[in-house]
C-alpha cells in the first residue's frame, strides 16, 4: 500500500470517529449541574401554511451564559415523518439534553407537557394522510383560509405539569413505555437545517437567556423559524414557576465527567399543590372540550400552591472516632432542586 492510500485510509477512518462522536452529541447531548427553568407560558402563532408541524419551545444551554430559550416554532416538516420534541432528563448526578428527532412516530420526550398537542405521551396535534398533513384545529392554531386538510378531535388534558425536565427530584417521574421504546429504535433524522439556524439565533440574542428574562422570554414562539420580527414573534404570557439564579456560575456547572453535589444548582419553584393530577398525556373524550387551539392554550389552570422544600440541611456534627466497621452501602443520589415548568 502506497503512501497515497494509507493517507486516504487515515483520513476515512479520522471522519468515522468524527461522525460518530456527532451522533453521540445529537443522542444524548450536553451534562449539566443545574437543572432547567421553568417552560414558560405562552400562545401558539398561527400556522403559516400546509405541511408545517409545530416544534415547541425548549432550554437550551451556554457554556458561557447558561440556559437560553429556543421559542417554539412552524418548522416545514419532511413528508410522512412527525418531530419528537428533546428533553433534559435527571441520570448520574447531572441533567443530560437528550435532542429531538424526525421519525415516522412520536417517540419518548420525557412525558414533558409541552403543549400543542404534545402532552407529554406521544402528538394530537395532527396526522399524516398519504403525502398530506392533515391538522387537529382542537389543538393547533390553524387558519381553513391558508390550510384546507383540517379535522376536529377533542382532548382533553391532564397533565397541567410546567415541569421541564424528567427524572429526579421534582422531575416528572415518567418511562419510556414498551411502543416508544420501539418507535426510538426506528429510522430517525436529525432536526432540519432550519431547525438548527433557529436554535442558534436564539443562543446570540441575550434576552433569550434565562439569567436576563427570569423564565419569561420575550420572544417564546415564532410562526417561522429563525423569524424574530415583530409581527412574528409571540411573548410569554408568564413564566411557569418561580425563577431562582443558579448557585454557581454556567461554566462550573458544565459537566463532562466526575460527581456532582446533590444541592447544586437552582431552587425548586413552588411545585403543585396536592390534587393536582399528574397523569401524564392527553385522554380523548368528543363529548368535554378543555382545549381549544393554540390561542387558549395560556388559559389552562395551574395550581402552583407551594410546599416546603427542604433545601438548606444544617451540617453533620462530627463524630468521636469509633472502631472500624464495614461500609454502608451506598446511598442513592437525588436529584438537586430544579427550578421547572412548562411553556403552553
Amino acid at each position: 500500500m502506497n503512501r497515497s492510500s494509507i493517507r486516504w485510509v487515515m483520513l476515512g477512518a479520522v471522519l468515522f470517529a468524527f461522525s460518530v462522536a456527532s451522533f453521540g452529541q445529537i443522542a444524548v447531548g450536553i451534562s449539566v449541574r443545574v437543572g432547567p427553568p421553568a417552560l414558560p407560558v405562552y400562545a401558539q402563532p398561527i400556522c403559516p401554511g400546509p405541511g408545517y408541524i409545530w416544534t415547541p419551545g425548549y432550554w437550551g444551554w451556554n457554556d458561557d451564559a447558561g440556559y437560553y430559550w429556543v421559542p417554539g416554532t412552524w418548522v416545514l416538516a419532511p413528508v410522512g415523518m412527525l418531530w419528537t420534541p428533546g428533553y433534559w432528563g435527571w441520570g448520574g448526578g447531572f441533567y443530560v439534553w437528550h435532542a429531538g428527532y424526525w421519525g415516522p412516530h412520536v417517540g419518548f420526550y420525557g412525558g414533558i407537557n409541552y403543549g400543542f398537542g404534545y402532552g407529554g405521551v406521544g402528538f394530537v396535534g395532527g396526522e399524516w394522510r398519504g403525502g398530506a398533513f392533515f391538522y387537529n384545529r382542537s389543538v393547533t392554531n390553524v387558519s381553513v383560509t391558508s390550510v384546507t386538510n383540517v379535522y376536529n378531535r377533542t382532548v382533553v388534558v391532564n397533565n397541567h405539569s410546567t415541569t421541564s425536565f424528567n427524572g429526579g427530584r421534582d422531575g416528572v417521574q415518567a418511562r419510556a413505555t414498551p411502543q416508544e421504546e420501539s418507535y426510538g429504535r426506528e429510522h430517525h433524522q436529525p432536526p432540519v437545517a432550519s431547525q438548527t439556524e433557529h436554535e442558534h439565533a436564539a443562543s446570540q440574542n441575550r434576552e433569550n437567556f434565562a439569567s436576563e428574562n427570569h423564565g419569561r422570554p420575550a420572544v417564546a414562539a415564532t410562526s417561522r423559524p429563525g423569524d424574530f420580527s415583530r409581527h412574528s414573534a409571540v411573548p410569554a404570557r408568564s413564566s411557569g414557576g418561580e425563577y431562582h439564579a443558579p448557585s454557581m456560575s454556567p461554566k462550573e456547572a458544565r459537566a463532562n465527567s466526575g460527581n456532582s453535589r446533590s444541592n447544586d444548582g437552582f431552587r425548586s419553584f413552588s411545585p403543585p399543590a396536592k390534587g393536582t393530577s399528574t397523569n401524564n398525556g392527553w385522554n380523548r373524550n368528543n363529548n368535554n372540550r378543555s382545549v381549544g387551539n393554540g390561542n387558549n392554550r395560556g388559559n389552562q389552570n395551574r395550581n402552583n400552591g407551594g410546599r416546603p422544600q427542604n433545601q438548606n440541611r444544617p451540617a453533620q456534627q462530627s463524630r468521636p472516632r469509633q472502631a472500624p466497621r464495614s461500609n454502608p452501602a451506598p446511598r442513592r443520589q437525588s436529584a438537586p432542586p430544579a427550578h421547572h415548568g412548562k411553556g403552553f
